[in-house]
């Protein structure tokens, strides 16, 4: 099985690609990933796998973790956050309405699942390094090898999709499982996210 280690330095590998930034490029957001994996893996040893699509150019391009921003680590009482905080290398508070509403959700529930993406780095448009864009599916193609191996690492019971392409990558990363996609919680979204992440830990609990 590979190691935490071995899966974030992998991650550091990966060349440079256009319109695409690799935060773990930069030590301290892969140390900052290194610290987030191994604290999941402390607090919740086989967490549900939540795949989403990309990292943000104000969360995860910043935070080095997918589904996160600067704002949440200080804002939101979730021992995960509380785990992290004096770990983690940020150079700035930004705030992301995804992880927001995804940690203002996590903290009232306290539930801790593992968190990805279909694509593991930041794709953005051309010239414009300050935009997010969907990725293609020859990135979710590249990024399904990351999934599967983190998979391996944590041996979630339920993975779930958070938008049509984070189901779409997981449930072709792991062909003989049922995905559950999710409402992504962006553009009016929020309530139908808390319903289906409501619906996903009932489900964890019949298992």
């Amino acid at each position: 099985m590979i190691s935490i280690k071995n899966f974030v330095d992998d991650l550091a590998r990966r060349g440079k690609r256009p319109q695409t930034f690799n935060p773990y490029k930069n030590p301290d957001l892969v140390a900052n990933l290194f610290h987030y994996l191994v604290a999941v893996k402390k607090i919740n040893t086989q967490p549900v796998l939540l795949v989403g699509e990309a990292l943000g150019f104000k969360g995860g391009r910043f935070t080095g973790i997918p589904f996160s921003c600067g704002d949440v680590f200080t804002r939101f009482n979730h021992p995960l956050l509380a785990e992290l905080k004096s770990k983690l290398i940020l150079t700035g508070v930004e705030s992301e309405n995804t992880a927001t509403m995804v940690w203002e959700y996590l903290s009232e529930k306290q539930q801790t699942p593992l968190f990805w993406n279909a694509f593991p780095f930041h794709p953005y448009q051309v010239r414009r390094p300050k935009t997010n864009r969907a990725p293609t599916t020859k990135e979710i193609e590249q990024g399904s090898r990351y999934l599967k191996q983190l998979a391996d690492i944590f041996q979630p019971p339920l993975i779930a999709g958070i938008g049509r392409k984070g189901q779409l990558a997981a449930q072709k990363a792991f062909p003989n499982q049922s995905i559950q996609r999710i409402r992504h919680p962006s553009f009016g979204g929020k309530q139908e996210f808390i319903s289906g992440m409501d619906g996903l830990f009932r489900d964890l609990k019949s298992k």
